[in-house]
């Protein structure tokens, strides 16, 4: 009788899973790596910074650290943003660098493994999927699967250095 074979390439390696945050914005969900968040926050008053750009709502002082908050329906250009009870800061620690991220909503943390994560379709102009790691797939649900990191180490952002490849 011959010992059973070793099929390492069957289990999952722990690193083809992706723990992520979901959130809400409008009618879609979204999912970051929760690598990334620092801590979730109500959304309180912010001092708003002249000349900014619009999605940029402005800084808040968070234990003597100034984080600037950046609304995401405004960068996404998904309506007008509103702010009620449910609506939350991701704080997000990017290189060393702490920014705030305004949604309308977190739902919950869920783990996708790699049959789970498709790749964002191209779809030209209309949107720009640079930013996107790909589309998470759940029982009936879809989230689109934000690479935080170059959205905000992007130039237009400016937020964060370029993180170095």
């Amino acid at each position: 009788m011959t010992p059973p074979q070793h099929r390492g390439a069957a289990a999952p390696a722990t690193s083809s899973r992706l723990e992520v945050v979901t959130f809400t914005l409008g009618q879609e969900e979204y999912g970051i790596d929760i690598q990334k968040v620092q801590e979730l926050r109500g959304y309180d008053a912010v001092t708003r910074i002249a000349n900014a750009p619009e999605y940029i709502k402005g800084v808040v002082n968070l234990r003597g650290i100034i984080v600037p908050i950046i609304d995401m329906r405004i960068k996404f250009r998904l309506g007008t943003p509103s702010y009620d009870q449910f609506t939350v800061v991701i704080v997000l620690n990017i290189a060393g660098r702490v920014v705030g991220m305004v949604v309308d909503s977190v739902s919950d943390v869920i783990t996708l493994s790699a049959e789970q994560i498709k790749p964002a379709p191209e779809m030209g102009s209309v949107l720009d999927t640079d930013y996107l790691i790909g589309l998470g797939t759940l029982d009936e649900r879809m989230l689109i699967l934000v690479d935080i990191d170059r959205l905000m180490s992007s130039d237009e952002m400016g937020l964060v250095e370029k993180i170095a490849a």
